[in-house]
Formats: C-alpha cells, structure tokens, sequence
C-alpha cells in the first residue's frame, strides 16, 4: 500500500494547475467563441421585414346547381307534392354552417409580401387561382380587397394590388449571388398563423422542379399558407418566394423550394405592363443527354439538349433541325442540361432571330432560328400513339437478329411517307441488348451512330462493323418522338 501525505497530494495539485491552468482556459474560451460563431441573431431583421409580410385570404361564392328558371321551379313543386322529396338534380339546402347559395366561403389562405410603397404584393399564382375575392391582411390588421394584376402559371408568380399608400416594402436581393451553406429564414402564414418565422440555410441553388425555373433549395421549415410569402438574407432582402415543398405527409419534410426573386421579378414586370406573359419557343420536345449517348457520339461529355421530335411546320423545321440533332449553344450560351434550354428560349422576345449550335453526325453545325411566340396559356402538345401496321411488301427479315439483337424490315415507300421519314427500317423483334434498353417491335431505327440507316440489309452489315467493347448510339423512332439509346453489342453473335 502507498502512503500519500497531504503536502505531497498539494503539491502534485498546484503543479498541475499551474500546467493545464491556461490551456483549459484557452479551451474555455474556444468553446464559448464556437458556440457564438455563425450563429445569427434574427430578432432585428425580422422586427424589420415582418411590417412588409402579408396574410392572403380568397374566397369563392357557393353557387347552386340548378339553374332557376320557371320551369325548374314547377317541377320541384310537382316532386315535393306528389312524391315528398326534392327534384333530381335540385340544389340541396345549406348543411349546419354551411353559408347559404350565393355568400362567400373561404377557399384558402397563404402569404406575400409588398414590393411598393404603392400596395403591389407578390404572391404565388396558385394562393389566387380561381378566387372570386382576395382580401390582404398587414400585420398591423388592416384588411383590403385586393386587385389581381396577372398570375403566370408556369412560373408560379402573381402580382395583386390593394388600394394604400406610404406601406412598408422588402428590399428586393440578387438571387444569383446566393451560396449554399447562407442563413435565410421565412415570413409567412403556415397553418393560418400570422407573422411565423422559420430559419435555416440554402441547401442549393438551380434545383429543376420545372420548366422555366431553377428553385431554390432550402431547408427552411415551410408549411401550406407559407406559400407566397418571402425567402429572405441576412441582409434583410428578399432572395426568392416560398413556393413547393417535398412532402410524402402533406407537411414539412426537410425541403422547401423557393422561386429566385430575379426570375419572379422578370415576370411580375410583365404581368404590370401587360397582364400575362409572352414567352419564345421553337417547336421541339427535347430531353437530356447521357455520358452513354455523348461518348457513342462522339461529343466528349454529356451536355446540350437532345432533340426528341420537332413539329410540323414550326420554327425548329423551317431552320432543319431534325430530331436526333443534340442543341449546344442558343444565342451564343452553352446549355449544359436540356432544361436549360427552354429558359433561354422562353426568355428570348418572340420573332427574334438568333444562332443555334447543334451537333449531328459527329460534327457542329450552326444555324439560325426565329422564335415564335408560346401561347400563354397552350398545353404541351400530346403524344400521339405509335403508328405501326402499313403494307410492308418489300420487307426483307433478317434469318437472325444480330449482335444487337434486333430484326428489321425494310419501309416501304408508302411507309416511308405516312412517317414522314426520308429513311430507316422497322423493328420486327428485339432481345437481348436491344431489349434491355426499351426497343420494341414496331420501332423506326433511323440512324446508328452517324450514319443513316436505309434499309434492312445496310444496317446488319453496319452493326456486324461496330467495335464490341464500345456501346451503339441507335437513334429510335417511336410515335412523334426520336430518342437514342446506346447498346453493347453481343459477343456471341
């Protein structure tokens, strides 16, 4: 057993004071400085910019379902005489508070903010779609009817007005300078509730939930009734309008997207002078280009836009685009992603004629192109079904598939035309490889790799000179649309 004296026990206490003494200190005030460090203090921007986030109610009127006319009237009396019950198809009367036919309802509520002193608000499109009446709120409780200026669907933005003076507006930020990893928060009105504010950071930028939009990613707590309302800096301005969120329960989940306040501003500035939208198009279906596609063509990396059909008679035709073709360059900007694409083009002033850069068989080509004006409110063309059956006289099967793993048949000249092709040939059967990528019978093969395919017996001697350790760029006709799909052809065969 050792004996420990107290001198002995304070001495070994002193020296080790006086040792580890300044650096636990150190690691004292390292601590407290980590635990103040990138941590914001809100309480001053939000007492600021909350003056300028409103509360969005609509409502609808109930309306009957019958029509009232004289005739109606007789009959419902005829069927409450004669048989004790109402009308087939009479409006029934108002279930215990339910407003009575003819009053208001509420049909929804969500945010937005005033970007003028003069009372224009922004808003989602979706907070005002199909609203008979929109009441704004100031958190001040002052409540004004609103008038709707424009909404743009496809963008998701609209721009109200109610009738004030001298009100508190948000400075307005630049979107584009935003870097993943900032602190931003959120004003708006989840669930009903007034003037909440959410904090969190910018999780990225330039997310494509659409076609004319790249969102803002946060994981800013949004909730619905927070649509419309404000994404804003530590500067106090607004970088973008809460607009969607990734939910698989109706509720918050971790992300939220926001519209860039740049794009939203664009827009609100024609919605004010002409109450909608005008956008470009050229008239083509595109889609994006795999690492696959871009080495079987030849194009070092995956990048531009993929041509998958081209409309009839629309700008893209009239300046020879074909489907197949892969879009590079518009107006002299890269597209790196198909969805870049229709942004460009739909930010381009219609009848504007513009370069275009496009790769086809192995080599770019310029061109030019004027834009044509998207109709505000056009859907997107359907689809037609495939086109199969026709006279197939001349066709010519293969005894085998080959190493792709597909018979074809000759196009007869009728064929030819009802597709409005110059060339290719029909999928009789496909296995192996070529179903494994989605072929099937019935399918037009028009081009392999860069070269055009003109009949049955042309296209198995190209495919029996493809390299069996690269993969095939096949350009695959089904319906109105032209895809390419890269195949690996068998070694066995």
């Amino acid at each position: 057993m050792i004996s420990r004296s107290p001198a002995l026990v304070r001495a070994v206490v002193m020296t080790a004071m006086l040792v580890l003494g300044p650096a636990m200190s150190e690691l004292g005030h390292a601590q407290a400085a980590a635990s103040n460090y990138n941590l914001p203090d809100f309480t001053d921007l939000v007492e600021k910019a909350s003056p300028a986030v409103v509360n969005i109610r609509t409502t609808e009127r109930v309306r009957a379902r019958g029509n009232g006319t004289p005739d109606d009237d007789e009959m419902a009396e005829f069927f409450r005489r004669f048989f004790g019950v109402p009308m087939p198809g009479a409006p029934t009367p108002p279930r215990r508070g339910q407003p009575p036919q003819g009053e208001e309802q509420s049909r929804g509520v969500g945010s937005g903010f005033i970007i003028s002193q003069d009372g224009y608000v922004m808003t989602n499109a979706h907070v005002v779609a199909d609203a008979e009446t929109i009441y704004v709120t100031l958190p001040d409780k002052r409540e004004f009817k609103a008038k709707l200026i424009g909404s743009d669907k496809r963008t998701d933005v609209a721009l109200i007005k109610i009738e004030a003076t001298n009100l508190p507006r948000l400075p307005l930020g630049d979107s584009d300078k935003i870097r993943p990893g900032e602190w931003v928060l959120a004003i708006g009105s989840p669930f009903g509730l007034d003037n909440s504010v959410t904090a969190g950071i910018v999780s990225a930028k330039g997310r494509d939930t659409g076609d004319y939009l790249p969102f803002i990613q946060t994981d800013v707590a949004v909730n619905p009734g927070n649509s419309g309302g404000p994404l804003i800096n530590l500067r106090g301005e607004v970088i973008g309008i809460n607009s969607q969120i990734y939910s698989r329960s109706g509720g918050y989940m971790g992300i939220s997207f926001a519209i860039p306040i740049d794009e939203a501003m664009r827009v609100s500035e024609q919605l004010k002078t002409a109450g909608k939208v005008t956008r470009g198009r050229i008239a083509v279906a595109i889609g994006d280009v795999t690492k696959e596609v871009a080495d079987s063509l030849g194009l070092g990396r995956a990048r531009g836009a993929l041509v998958g059909s081209v409309e009839p008679g629309g700008p893209a035709e009239k300046a020879g685009i074909e489907a197949g073709d892969i879009i590079l360059k518009f107006n002299g900007r890269d597209i790196e992603k198909a969805s870049d694409l229709p942004r460009m083009v739909g930010d381009t002033k219609p009848g504007t004629r513009v370069p275009l850069q496009l790769w086809r068989k192995g080599q770019a080509r310029d061109v030019s192109i004027t834009v044509a004006e998207l109709e505000p409110d056009a859907k997107a063309v359907a689809r037609r079904g495939d086109k199969r059956g026709g006279s197939a006289d001349e066709a010519a099967p293969a005894a085998k598939p080959n190493s792709l793993g597909l018979i074809v048949n000759d196009l007869s000249e009728t064929r030819l035309k009802e597709l409005k092709v110059k060339s290719g040939v029909e999928v009789e059967s496909a296995d192996g490889s070529a179903a494994r990528a989605g072929i099937r019978p019935g399918d037009i093969i028009l081009r392999l790799g860069d070269t055009d395919v003109t009949g049955a017996r042309q296209f198995n001697e190209l495919v029996k000179g493809l390299d069996k350790n690269k993969m095939a760029a096949v350009f695959v006709r089904r319906g109105d649309a032209t895809q390419v799909l890269t195949l690996r052809p068998s070694q066995a065969r």
